[in-house]
């Protein structure tokens, strides 16, 4: 394992430091639902998400391998990426949040010829075929197309992650 220090800080070189670095990088939150084959509804809130592709449009998602929505998103065709701004905040803690239910009064629509669901009330929202599953650590990454996108209304503030913490920039 590769130990760097800078200036008066300790060697990083464990999880827990490596967890502290990493919490000074601001992420953006989305909720990502989906439906499996039995029609049950999963959802967590990810910070891992970016684009991968343009051509053609690719997303990727992170999920641990402890996430209760781990098994379900490990079988799953399709899922979507809902993008939160900052009157979400409370939708992020309940889907970040263990042994509830999360879909509790949430208004849910599916997209067209799909029983994948999306967040109603979401400014953003986009569908996604998964193309590849990557095992990486103790997380896998979601690689999926793009098939739809929602858009209505305009976007609040966004929603980031920063500092353990949920957070809307300035």
């Amino acid at each position: 394992m590769v130990s760097t220090q800078v200036g008066d800080s300790p060697p990083a070189s464990g999880s827990t430091e490596f967890r502290e670095a990493m919490s000074f990088l601001a992420a953006p939150l989305t909720v990502i639902t989906a439906r499996d084959a039995d029609g049950r509804l999963w959802g967590f809130t990810a910070s891992s998400v970016t684009s991968v592709s343009l051509e053609p449009p690719l997303v990727l998602v992170g999920i641990a391998h402890t996430s209760s929505c781990f098994g379900a998103l490990s079988e799953v065709t399709e899922f979507s990426i809902n993008i939160l701004g900052s009157d979400h905040r409370d939708l992020a803690r309940t889907f970040a949040t263990r042994g509830v239910d999360r879909f509790s009064g949430v208004r849910l629509a599916d997209w067209p010829d799909s029983t994948v669901p999306y967040l109603a009330d979401i400014t953003v929202a986009l569908r996604c075929a998964v193309t590849s599953r990557i095992p990486v650590g103790d997380h896998t990454l979601l690689i999926g197309e793009l098939s739809g996108m929602h858009r209505q209304g305009t976007a609040a503030s966004p929603l980031v992650w920063y500092r353990r913490d949920f957070r809307t920039p300035l």
